[in-house]
């Protein structure tokens, strides 16, 4: 490696994520890596000094090892790009300690906050769900009460819909205070959760919002936004309430969404926050052309979603952040397709140990354009609430046919993989 080699430090992302940026775009990227994720990687690791690995959870650590693997391999940090939750805020430390550009540390803990993120955009006039913190349930039941409702209750951090419920009476929120508090509890060694689940955690109420679901990423820089993908989530009709069954990049814009009000939309919900120069992820309630957020990160929609934009738009949202923590973003907006592309995620139907997995019927459906399966057989599947991982699969990404029931079409897709527990 030659002296004084410049690389974007890419803070705590997964191993899938390391592999396709390394084969994407080789010798630009220095991955801090936590040491479990590499301990359990089934992808190979990278060369000898593209990668260090340490406990993310010690910022001391992390700050060493780097500072020492940087030096003995002659690299400079010209840039940080982050693409998990639980990692934001050590890339704000590191962003900071180098005086590379990057979200504040403020910034960062005002959009894991949900609490406060909620606040601070009804500060700024941005329409979002009412909010309180209780620390029991009949607290919940109090606002639940006061509100004249549907609540959901969730916990103050964390990401997706883990531990999230809807409760429409009293004795729902009594059920899932309790069914939070214990997953707390469960997760409280986690570097996701471990800020929010001390010995008496707070848990978040807010009121329900009712209309279609949408997630969309956008670059800030400077004044102006850049809209890089706006998909509709298609949730679970039941439980787990919240949960992405689908994401669905349409062929037209929605109805009734104005452009220009949009935008503004963005740019304001980022800038209440405190966020300057960010890729930025944000979702939110379309109901009767009225947006309601609900959820902002400085990085973009992960899952099946950066497979869903490469192959739909041409756009591949990993290497953009590498681009992007580089220097200044002057992209286009990708083009919006002109028919809709479907994201499916697959999810095991009871929990046990994966014996088996076939796909070659669902690859004979015209529809499917990729398919990707995350587990081999020896996996142990859990479920809702006590796992929100392990149940997934993999996903699916298909064209659905033009008028006809796209619920319908996603379990025809569905039932096509021959799955099999034991």
């Amino acid at each position: 490696m030659p002296p004084d080699d410049s690389r974007i430090l890419v803070v705590g992302t997964t191993a899938d994520y390391i592999e396709w940026i390394r084969t994407c775009r080789p010798g630009e990227a220095l991955f801090l890596t936590d040491a479990d994720v590499r301990r359990q990687a089934e992808e190979p690791p990278p060369a000898l000094g593209e990668e260090v690995r340490c406990d993310l959870s010690d910022e001391r650590q992390a700050l060493e090892k780097l500072a020492r693997h940087l030096d003995r391999w002659g690299i400079t940090p010209v840039g940080v790009a982050c693409y998990d939750c639980e990692s934001m805020a050590l890339a704000a430390r590191l962003a900071g300690a180098y005086s590379l550009p990057y979200p504040s540390l403020k910034a960062v803990e005002n959009c894991r906050d949900k609490y406060r993120s909620r606040i601070l955009w009804q500060r700024h006039r941005l329409v979002t769900p009412k909010v309180r913190k209780v620390r029991s349930a009949e607290a919940a039941v109090a606002f639940l009460d006061e509100t004249g409702g549907v609540i959901v209750l969730k916990p103050l951090g964390g990401s997706g819909s883990e531990l999230i419920f809807r409760c429409d009476c009293a004795e729902d929120c009594r059920r899932y205070f309790r069914t939070i508090d214990r997953g707390l509890e469960k997760r409280r060694n986690q570097r996701l959760y471990r800020s929010f689940a001390g010995d008496d955690p707070e848990i978040l109420a807010e009121t329900y919002a009712a209309g279609e679901e949408f997630s969309c990423d956008f670059v800030l820089e400077g004044e102006k936004i850049t809209l890089l993908r706006l998909t509709q989530k298609v949730l679970f009709a039941k439980e787990p309430f919240g949960t992405a069954n689908a994401y669905v990049l349409p062929g037209t814009w929605p109805d009734g969404l104005d452009p220009d009000r949009f935008h503004q939309t963005l740019y304001r919900s980022a800038k209440a926050l405190g966020i300057d120069r960010a890729v930025c992820m944000l979702d939110f309630i379309l109901r009767d052309g009225n947006m309601m957020l609900l959820e902002m990160a400085p990085r973009p929609g992960g899952d099946c979603l950066p497979p869903l934009v490469r192959r739909c738009c041409q756009l591949d949202v990993l290497q953009l952040m590498l681009d992007f923590a580089r220097g200044p973003f002057d992209g286009k907006a990708p083009a919006m397709p002109h028919r809709a592309l479907a994201g499916l995620r697959l999810h095991a139907a009871r929990e046990g140990i994966l014996k088996g997995i076939d796909d070659r019927a669902l690859r004979q459906d015209t529809r499917v354009r990729e398919i990707h399966l995350s587990r081999k057989p020896g996996h142990r599947i859990r479920r809702p609430p006590e796992d929100y991982d392990a149940w997934l699969l993999g996903h699916v990404i298909f064209e659905p046919d033009p008028g006809r029931d796209f619920a319908d079409q996603c379990r025809e897709v569905k039932d096509k993989l021959v799955v099999e527990i034991v």
